[in-house]
């Protein structure tokens, strides 16, 4: 019986799609506990104003499905050896979250709070994570805050807002399902100082300072804001991007500081939108408060009437500046 040809794989492809057709909805309305242990400010800040879409691929988007499975594992795993878990909020049925009292838009939500493990009866902020065997061992052997600052960072923002004291990391190997656990007790200073940061990152009204050197940084290379960042590319037009919108200090976001606006109007933009000018790599010339518009070099005037952010990038490159 003869061999059918090798083809490409459509199947797959279209499975693949799938994952990030269900992605669309990427952009978070808040700085997320994930997210605060990033050593790049500016990262951090054109994350929170939606500034780039993510370079996720389908294969990648199933990756993270399969750890959201692993967590529900290890849930179950814990409550059928007695360990008290919850992962719900009793009175909504949603993940538990919690927010920064100081800075509300901070925010995250934690796989669990447990109680009764064997090395301790008190209660836990849980956190689970799966890793490849090369990450699962070199955090098995140096410890999750050298290895992963990141998930260090994390649960160190949870026991803070959750005002717990200790935390239980577990990590599973994806190639072996060994689980690795370790206990994290709550620094102070260092939760401190993450929730100083995000203060920082949060109520900026321009551009953090950026961690590499060059574009061909290690930790900008692969930054899903590189374009942004180093080669003069604009940001996604939101009202998170415009000169007129403000994150105020009781969570919300407000235009001219006079209307509130909602996630969904955040998330769209209005036909007024005029670019933060630090977003812009073009010169300063001038700006019309009550026009609603900025001008730039050649002759280059963003806002209603003259041209629109989604078209600013085109006469960029059209005019060769």
């Amino acid at each position: 019986m003869a061999l059918l040809p090798i083809q490409h794989q459509l199947t797959v492809d279209k499975i693949y799609r799938y994952y990030v057709d269900q992605n669309l909805e990427w952009r978070r309305p808040h700085l997320g506990a994930s997210q605060i242990g990033e050593d790049c400010l500016r990262k951090l800040w054109f994350s929170f104003r939606h500034c780039s879409s993510p370079n996720f691929i389908g294969r990648m988007q199933r990756l993270f499905a399969t750890g959201k499975i692993e967590e529900e594992r290890v849930i179950n795993d814990l409550r059928n050896i007695g360990v008290c878990v919850y992962d719900r909020d009793p009175s909504s049925g949603k993940q538990l979250s919690e927010f920064d009292e100081d800075c509300p838009h901070h925010s995250g939500s934690v796989d669990g709070i447990a109680q009764g493990f064997e090395e301790s009866k008190e209660w836990h902020i849980l956190e689970i994570k799966s890793a490849s065997n090369k990450y699962f061992n070199l955090i098995k052997k140096q410890g999750v805050q050298k290895i992963k600052p990141l998930y260090y960072a994390q649960v160190q923002d949870y026991m803070r807002w959750f005002k717990l004291t200790r935390a239980f990391f577990f990590v599973v190997n994806k190639d072996t399902d060994e689980i690795y656990s370790e206990r994290i007790y709550y620094d102070k200073d260092f939760a401190e100082n993450l929730a100083n940061k995000a203060k920082r990152v949060v109520y900026s009204p321009i551009p953090l300072e950026k961690l590499g050197d060059s574009e061909s940084s290690f930790c900008c290379k692969f930054c899903d804001h590189v374009d942004l960042c180093w080669n003069r590319k604009l940001p996604l037009v939101s009202c998170r991007t415009c000169s007129f919108s403000t994150p105020e200090v009781d969570g919300t976001w407000t235009c001219k500081r006079e209307k509130v606006l909602s996630e969904f109007e955040q998330k769209a933009g209005c036909g007024n939108h005029i670019y933060i000018p630090e977003l812009v790599p073009l010169e300063l010339v001038g700006a019309d408060p009550e026009a609603g518009t900025i001008e730039y070099e050649n002759g280059i005037i963003n806002g209603a009437g003259f041209i629109e952010s989604k078209d600013l990038e085109k006469q960029i490159l059209k005019r060769g500046i």
